[in-house]
């Protein structure tokens, strides 16, 4: 969508929606919603939050997050038998807590085209604290800690794995590293494996977000000013950049392995989550320069499929994680430093 500077359509609200016709959306978007949680659709989630809010204000988005809560838990009363009631009331729980309601919290922030970075950040932070709201409220009423459920449902699942792999003739010493690994994961960074994905659904929403006709309509609607700064496109992959304060926490959890208990336990994970984050930034990095340069379908596909390659050795992921740790000192996607003055420059 074209839209100039200078339009006066630019400047002039979206249409007023009847009540009914905001009711029926709210309603397909709770339908939805609830539908998406339980399919492979999961990752959009708080996309098709988003898309209601723009749509239809925050408080109908509330209405929708609500209603596809009551759809779910409906649907596991139904479906499940009485002793998976729990580990169901669990799931809808954090489907509220550490999705929803983070999504909607963030909401103003996308409003104002709060930066990429900042945005993920609260997203990651307040779906945490959901799921720590999520723990407490379970312990506290029904006895129950989806914590412990997830960690020996991760231990049935390695244990499944393990004896397919021995079947399968894999070596003995590759099954004992993975049986450490596995049992390291279960004991020490299960949160981590919890806030990664969260991370990954917060990234790909907001991409997707950015493509929406929602999103187009209220950029359109903004003064020319704020038109110009949203019409750049914040949430493009390639312009993630998470904030430089972020290098603190790695610090702090690359400590972990010098203490001891809870503490080691905690930095681990800190430093678990970060470098995820940063994993996520080297690639906004790779899209960016990709971008940059021009590089057409083929360039793309085999530049991809090269960073697949590296990826299977292992390499990749480092590379990328060291891309964009060091996109805090500088500027990758401009090849030159932040702090460089340009004083040699003569414009």
């Amino acid at each position: 969508m074209t839209v100039g500077i200078n339009d006066r359509s630019a400047a002039l609200p979206p249409p007023a929606r009847s009540n009914g016709r905001t009711a029926l959306s709210v309603a397909a978007y709770a339908v939805s919603t609830a539908f998406m949680f339980i399919s492979p659709l999961v990752p959009f989630v708080p996309a098709a939050l988003l898309n209601c809010a723009f749509r239809n204000g925050r408080r109908a988005a509330w209405i929708a997050l609500l209603g596809a809560a009551s759809i779910l838990l409906a649907a596991s009363r139904i479906a499940q038998n009485p002793q998976a009631a729990a580990g169901e009331t669990a799931n809808i729980l954090a489907f509220v807590l550490a999705v929803g309601a983070p999504t909607l919290i963030i909401f103003s922030m996308v409003r104002e085209g709060r930066s990429f970075g900042r945005v993920l950040l609260a997203g990651v932070a307040m779906s945490g604290t959901g799921l720590v709201a999520t723990e407490v409220l379970l312990r506290i009423t029904a006895a129950y800690s989806p914590y412990e459920a997830l960690v020996v449902n991760f231990r049935e699942n390695s244990t499944f794995w393990l004896a397919a792999y021995r079947s399968a003739h894999v070596p003995e010493d590759a099954l004992q590293m993975m049986k450490r690994w596995s049992e390291i994961m279960a004991a020490r960074f299960m949160p981590s494996l919890l806030l990664a994905p969260a991370a990954l659904m917060f990234v790909l929403s907001l991409v997707m977000l950015s493509r929406l006709p929602a999103w187009r309509d209220f950029v359109a609607s903004r003064n020319p000013l704020d038109f110009t700064r949203l019409a750049s496109g914040p949430y493009l992959f390639r312009n993630l950049a998470l904030p430089e304060w972020l290098l603190f926490a790695f610090v702090l959890g690359g400590i972990s392995p010098l203490l001891s208990g809870a503490l080691q336990t905690i930095g681990g994970n800190v430093l678990a989550v970060v470098g995820f984050l940063y994993f996520l930034q080297g690639l906004a990095v790779f899209r960016s320069v990709l971008f940059t340069i021009g590089a057409g379908f083929g360039g793309i596909m085999i530049a991809y499929l090269t960073l697949a390659m590296l990826t299977l050795s292992g390499i990749g992921p480092v590379i990328l994680g060291i891309a964009g740790l060091f996109d805090s000192f500088f500027d990758f996607r401009h090849f030159n430093r932040k702090d460089d003055s340009h004083e040699s420059h003569i414009d």
